[in-house]
């Protein structure tokens, strides 16, 4: 709820909303979500892109302020998705992120209840359909969709 209401706002506020997400992978096989505290599931870490931020300055914010995790290489772009499940407007930059340091398990928090890694092949129960897509494209090669 406080998730629509935000991008209602965020509507009026911006326009267009654009966010990033990291497929963050580790060199074992296992890859970083999160879970937060206002909306269901486990999803890739990721956030808004700020009035003048960059892409790559907002993963960079993102991923440290969600998953403890600092960009050390340029990530990959996947693809910019199209996410109508919360609004038109709204769109997702996703990049591929291979090389990063974990400072450690990130403490809970109001806005990220859990952050971990993953088995690619066993992902947490309730990994949302959206972060399902972006895996099965990027370590599988499925078609890619224009849709989050």
């Amino acid at each position: 709820m406080l998730n629509r209401l935000l991008h209602f706002y965020w509507g009026f506020a911006r326009g267009l909303t654009v966010g990033v997400r990291g497929a963050v992978l580790d060199g074992n096989g296992k890859v970083l979500l999160v879970r937060h505290g206002y909306a269901p599931g486990w999803h890739l870490p990721g956030g808004g892109v700020e009035p003048g931020e960059s892409f790559a300055d907002a993963l960079a914010r993102e991923l440290e302020e969600e998953g403890n995790v600092v960009l050390k290489g340029v990530p990959q772009l996947h693809g910019v998705f199209q996410n109508i499940g919360v609004s038109r407007r709204d769109h997702v930059a996703v990049f591929i992120v291979r090389e990063f340091e974990w400072k450690g398990p990130k403490p809970p928090g109001i806005e990220i209840r859990e952050a971990a890694f993953f088995p690619v092949g066993q992902l947490a129960d309730g990994a949302t359909t959206g972060t399902r897509r972006r895996l099965e494209e990027i370590l599988h090669g499925a078609a890619t969709s224009a849709l989050w």
